[in-house]
């Protein structure tokens, strides 16, 4: 959805939510639910990010008309998501899984493995590179979508992208030699 100019970030879908329009709020959810999941993707196994994106998405709703700031609904609906990741790791044990079997339709096995992998090795790198390269990565937002959903600056974006993205090559040159 585009947003108009002077409605940066949905402010008045927020506010509209925030007084118990639902249709707006499902706007929002449209909006940021790929932000939520790539912050959700960077922390927990893949299998987990969309039942605590629900989660997340509940928690936001129950607490919105709390929410003072409502121009900062990005930053905050992204810090929901970390928190509930956090609440999540400290739940269980770290644990190696293979996400489960796709629907048909799905990449060959060897693609989704190297996906794995590939995340596996993401999730080795520190956290706001780890986001920001999910986020591009895996969810397709785009430098300046990242920066306006989650409330940090586009400089800060494109560097972490450009960092993050370095030490991944690395990392991956670094598994491809004998």
């Amino acid at each position: 959805m585009a947003l108009p100019v002077d409605d940066p970030g949905g402010l008045s879908l927020v506010r509209s939510a925030s007084g118990g329009d639902r249709a707006a709020f499902g706007e929002l959810y449209r909006m940021y639910a790929r932000m939520v999941h790539g912050i959700l993707l960077a922390r927990v196994p893949p299998g987990e990010a969309e039942d605590l994106l629900q989660e997340v998405f509940l928690t936001a709703m129950s607490r919105l008309p709390a929410l003072r700031e409502q121009a900062a609904f990005g930053g905050w609906l992204a810090s929901i998501a970390r928190s509930k990741a956090l609440d999540y790791l400290r739940s269980r044990r770290e644990t190696a899984e293979l996400p489960e079997q796709i629907a048909s339709g799905a990449p060959p096995a060897e693609t989704r493995l190297e996906a794995v992998r590939v995340l596996a090795l993401i999730r080795t790198l520190p956290e706001a590179y780890r986001e920001t390269l999910v986020l591009r990565l895996v969810e397709g937002l785009t430098g300046p979508e990242i920066a306006e959903h989650t409330g940090l600056q586009p400089d800060s974006v494109r560097v972490n992208l450009a960092r993050g993205m370095k030490l991944l090559r690395q990392k991956l040159e670094g598994e491809s030699r004998p």
